[in-house]
């Protein structure tokens, strides 16, 4: 009898829901991967923004880390908020001795502009994690930190793709366009090709929590054995869709909807 694939989210939490290690394993259960999760840091945040956060000793990271890895089976696992040095010193030596498929959704700054990591934290993790990766999937604003470069046309994108894998170590790098006009458009660098990813744009101010969802699908694709093309185009479309149904909740930021593709809510 074939084992269940299993996925791994370590990351922040997010109370409301639609964000962090809960948007990891909602999506994560919807794609048919088990999902385990190591929590880094507990943030107080809804849908308006962040208003605390406690970063949990490097040691209870470390314990988490390990009470997994030494008894349970790991395909694919990633990495969201990790906030200082010290746990990136932790995680990298984890990282090390695992081999699964590694996908990084390098959060600096939450949907509300809030800072989630360290300033000095920023040139460790491109220098020693973006290295360890299978793939890196920034945002224009993460991007362009990660390169150091403006990133306002498209063109712009690719370059930066390419410049993450070819100069920084990435495995792959997708770059995601959603701050930029007109169609959503994502650039998917392997090394070798350079692949687009385009879907509308929803006319929706409820994003909470899409760069988790989009980075967790990936995650939960790849522990189930697809190419990182193939779980990468599959991603684009369930993200879209939970945008697209996403839920008029909270004051802010709505979250997105991760069970919008089964089948009842599309007829609904």
């Amino acid at each position: 009898m074939n084992r269940v694939k299993c996925a791994l989210t370590i990351a922040g939490t997010d109370p409301s829901g639609g964000a962090g290690i809960q948007a990891d394993l909602k999506t994560f259960q919807e794609l048919q991967s088990y999902g385990m999760s190591v929590v880094t840091s507990v943030v107080a945040q809804n849908t308006t923004g962040v208003s605390a956060v406690h970063h949990l000793p490097v040691t209870m990271l470390k314990q988490q880390l390990y009470a997994v890895s030494d008894d349970m089976p790991i395909d694919a696992l990633k990495t969201g908020m990790v906030a200082t040095i010290d746990m990136m010193e932790v995680l990298k030596q984890w990282l090390k001795e695992t081999e699964a498929a590694y996908v990084m959704d390098p959060v600096m700054v939450a949907t509300s502009g809030d800072p989630l990591i360290e300033e000095k934290a920023r040139d460790y993790l491109r220098k020693e994690l973006v290295p360890l990766t299978t793939l890196v999937t920034p945002n224009i604003p993460e991007a362009e930190y990660l390169t150091g470069k403006v990133i306002e046309t498209e063109e712009a994108m690719k370059k930066a793709a390419e410049e993450l894998v070819e100069v920084y170590g990435a495995g792959a790098a997708l770059v995601k366009g959603g701050h930029l006009r007109g169609h959503a458009v994502d650039y998917l660098y392997d090394g070798n090709e350079m692949t687009v990813l385009e879907a509308e744009r929803i006319d929706t101010n409820n994003t909470h929590g899409t760069g988790c969802t989009y980075s967790a699908a990936i995650t939960a694709y790849l522990s189930r054995g697809d190419t990182l093309k193939e779980a990468v185009r599959k991603s684009k479309y369930f993200v879209t869709e939970a945008i697209r149904y996403s839920f008029d909740l909270g004051a802010g930021s709505g979250p997105t909807n991760h069970f919008a593709t089964r089948k009842e809510t599309m007829k609904g």
